[in-house]
């Protein structure tokens, strides 16, 4: 049995972590039915069917990391877990071609910080519990989240929280420049669903050209004006769109606008 729901309505994808009684940990089995539901809601993305993303879990944990409960360290290989099949994961949720949303309440540790890092918005109750818990395990920080830490929290700070294997709060760890925005649990999943609806509502490949935008400036460390460039390559592929003549049809005509699927063409 799968431990990962898909669900597609309203032109949103709803990707569910379901096993809430292992906190959501996720062995090789649910990485691969992960990777399975984002294919087949890119799929209806390309379809014109899925314009936004909603990635959480249920029960009181978002992910609880790598389901380790029959793990035999003599035998285990970590690279194969890691290398062969997470990152390739995290890999393909960054890429996904409409905005991506996580509501992620209680543990985001290991692996499930990581799922995190690959999504666009991430929005935390303020009962989540972020950081590294890997002291006790003789291991290591994994997907991502030397990256997170370092870039956002300083190396003071990231090395705090790796030796002590400390956990800050999702308030924390918003207030921090971690994530966007920290509210209630019980508040979380309905107002994150809200966002999510509005924003499928939008102008889908506009959303995409600043996401692939941003990507670049991350990973590439674009400079102002190299960064300039690319807004104003993107902005002139955009005017060609059906969303930008509608969008500005509507401000002349004083009306709401209507988007269709993504047109970058």
């Amino acid at each position: 049995m799968t431990m990962i729901d898909l669900s597609i309505r309203n032109g949103i994808a709803e990707v569910v972590l379901n096993a809430p009684g292992k906190l959501n940990a996720l062995d090789e089995a649910a990485l691969a039915d992960l990777g399975a539901a984002y294919d087949d809601a890119a799929a209806a993305a390309a379809a014109g069917n899925v314009r936004a993303l909603l990635l959480h879990g249920t029960g009181r944990a978002f992910c609880a990391g790598r389901d380790i409960s029959s793990v035999r360290p003599a035998d285990d290989d970590a690279m194969a877990y890691l290398g062969g099949l997470v990152t390739p994961l995290l890999r393909k949720m960054s890429s996904f071609p409409a905005p991506t949303f996580a509501a992620a309440q209680g543990a985001c540790l290991g692996v499930g910080l990581g799922l995190l890092v690959a999504t666009d918005v991430v929005y935390v109750a303020d009962n989540a519990k972020i950081g590294s818990p890997f002291a006790n395990l003789g291991a290591t920080l994994d997907s991502g989240g030397h990256w997170l830490f370092a870039e956002r929290l300083g190396m003071h700070r990231t090395l705090d929280l790796i030796y002590t294997a400390e956990l800050m709060s999702g308030a924390e760890a918003v207030s921090s420049g971690l994530f966007s925005r920290a509210m209630p649990a019980a508040d979380l999943l309905e107002r994150t669903r809200a966002t999510v609806a509005k924003v499928a509502d939008g102008a889908t490949g506009a959303f995409l050209a600043s996401k692939e935008l941003v990507g670049a400036i991350r990973d590439q460390r674009l400079g102002l004006w190299a960064a300039v460039e690319r807004e104003n390559e993107a902005q002139a592929a955009l005017c060609r769109s059906a969303d930008y003549a509608e969008g500005f049809a509507a401000f002349q005509e004083k009306r709401k606008p209507h988007f269709g699927p993504a047109d970058v063409s």
